[in-house]
């Protein structure tokens, strides 16, 4: 009988114990949690925000940022020399400005002409901003956007990007620029809405 009790002891000390372990396995789990299900590079364990938005710049309890949209971008658009003519094959480019002011309905685009400085001030003026409202035309044409949400200024050669005057900074001085702007936000991502754009695609 001694014997009996003994065993029956020995037995309830050792479930105690394995329900001990199995409790503190579940509370270190959940307090350990590994996973990072919005894949914002923070566990769970640490997580504040769940569902931060894919490329979010985020502190460390994986809570984004905002910003207002403000953003500049160089269109790569090759103009035949004293032409304001977009060939097609030159669309794309304008095509993620209109993705960009679809997606966001506030934002509005000021479209900038820059030229190099072979010929006139006036020639350049003229050209610079002909080549920027050719840009607001296939904007407005083909892809739907508003006219009133468009804008267009030519600033002939005043703002070069290299002053050198090789051939190599007069190409770099020949270009459009686009740049969107809105009071709605959006979050503060490790890239520019242009390169968002780019990733869908």
């Amino acid at each position: 009988m001694r014997y009996f009790i003994i065993l029956l002891a020995m037995a309830l000390s050792s479930a105690c114990s394995m329900n001990d372990i199995e409790t503190m396995d579940k509370a270190t789990q959940q307090q350990f949690d590994l996973n990072d299900q919005d894949k914002d590079g923070v566990i769970m364990a640490r997580e504040k925000c769940v569902g931060t938005v894919t490329g979010s710049d985020i502190d460390n309890y994986g809570c984004g940022t905002i910003k207002n949209i403000n953003e500049r971008q160089e269109l790569k658009i090759l103009f035949d020399n004293n032409s304001d003519y977009i060939a097609p094959q030159y669309y794309n480019q304008i095509e993620k400005i209109a993705n960009i002011m679809t997606l966001y309905p506030s934002t509005t685009v000021t479209i900038e002409g820059h030229c190099s400085n072979k010929g006139s001030y006036e020639l350049n003026l003229a050209l610079s901003q002909n080549r920027a409202e050719a840009v607001t035309a296939v904007l407005a044409d083909t892809y739907g956007i508003d006219s009133s949400r468009l804008s267009a200024i030519g600033y002939s050669f005043d703002r070069p990007v290299d002053s050198s005057g090789t051939p190599e900074a007069e190409r770099l001085n020949r270009r459009v620029i686009a740049e969107v702007v809105s009071e709605e936000t959006i979050p503060n991502l490790k890239w520019h809405i242009y390169t968002v754009d780019e990733e869908t695609q």
